[in-house]
């Protein structure tokens, strides 16, 4: 069994105590908290299952890693926080753990990230021998690995297109909602997630992958951003009202340019509420979707849906995020220690559950 430790019980901390629990070839062996209150409580109770899992909750860094876990899934969040991030898991590698996590975008593609958030991950490799596989919870797999996958079903392939399309009412995650995407905010409210360059530092690394394993060079990346503003005041089960005229929908792309054309893009339609910009494409279920569009011969159109936690499906979408890194951490445990991305670690088979008879 590869002892295992997860680190944040957030929305992906959440899923991935879940996911590690029910691995067959993985042992919960410690949940890292910070919110005191969390301390003590078991990860099962922590995670939202029915019954306990015998692992108490703790904030003592130090001795979780003196314990020396083969592999920490690290689940805090790196959006407003990236240098505790990046402190952090240096910090686990240095220990000797495999890492996997979704909160350093950069190193989706590290090949191509700064120098200065790179070196440090190396020297950590170095001096631990832990290992590294970034990949997102937008879900990573839907920029990389299936527009790759199904990119392969054609004869000729001209444009790809990733689409998130997402209903941030049913998120429940009130600060980046609010704050880093600025739904509920003034029109003239400048969103941290959406300033120039930002999605390019987010999800470049993404285009940069795809583009590396179809055999060709961006030649520039560009951002498009279109924002609308509520009609009506609306409201939502997890994060009360918007108000009329703040705005309620952001559609926005990033392109990735080859032979002066977009040629590899990924798009994100998201609303607070269905009224504001219907003519934007709308996910099957009214609530989320992740969709990969291949411009070609044969033109391939591929929607997935996920839901967890009940029908929630932004807890679905972060489910199959932490399922890909959870599931690559038997495959890394065995590999060489190092920095890896999508396009090295394979797709792992899923683990058919076996029932009693």
């Amino acid at each position: 069994m590869i002892s295992t430790v997860v680190w944040g019980t957030g929305n992906v901390g959440r899923a991935a105590i879940r996911a590690v629990a029910a691995h067959p070839e993985l042992q919960l062996v410690a949940v890292v908290v910070r919110n005191p209150d969390k301390v003590g409580r078991d990860a099962g109770e922590l995670a939202g299952l029915d019954g306990r899992l015998g692992v108490p909750a703790t904030d003592d860094v130090d001795a979780v890693l003196a314990g020396k876990p083969r592999a920490v899934v690290y689940a805090a969040s790196g959006d407003i926080r990236p240098d505790d991030a990046l402190a952090d898991i240096c910090r686990a590698i240095g220990a000797g753990a495999v890492v996997v996590t979704p909160s350093l975008y950069a190193l989706y593609d590290h090949r191509s990230a700064p120098k200065e958030l790179r070196d440090p991950v190396l020297a950590a490799i170095a001096a631990g021998g832990g290992s590294l596989f970034v990949s997102g919870v937008d879900p990573g797999w839907a920029n990389d690995v299936l527009p790759l996958l199904v990119s392969g079903l054609g004869t000729v392939v001209e444009v790809i297109r990733c689409q998130e399309i997402f209903d941030y009412s049913t998120y429940d995650q009130p600060d980046a909602v609010r704050y880093l995407v600025g739904m509920g905010q003034p029109m003239d409210y400048q969103p941290p997630m959406l300033m120039p360059s930002v999605p390019t530092m987010v999800w470049g690394g993404q285009l940069r992958l795809m583009a590396r394993a179809l055999g060709v060079e961006l030649e520039d990346i560009r951002e498009t951003c279109d924002r609308r503003s509520l009609d009506a005041t609306v409201g939502t089960a997890m994060m009360g009202e918007f108000e009329a005229g703040t705005q309620g929908a952001v559609r926005f792309e990033v392109q990735g340019i080859v032979d002066g054309e977009p040629r590899i893009v990924v798009e994100h339609v998201t609303r607070i509420h269905p009224s504001c910009a219907p003519e934007w494409p709308m996910p099957p279920d009214g609530t989320g979707a992740h969709r990969v569009i291949i411009e070609g011969r044969p033109r391939i159109e591929v929607t997935i849906e996920a839901a967890d936690e009940g029908e929630n499906r932004s807890a679905g979408g972060n489910a199959t995020a932490v399922g890909r890194l959870v599931n690559a951490i038997d495959w890394l445990a065995g590999a060489a220690p190092g920095l890896y991305d999508a396009l090295d670690v394979p797709l792992r088979p899923g683990k058919l559950e076996r029932k009693p008879r």
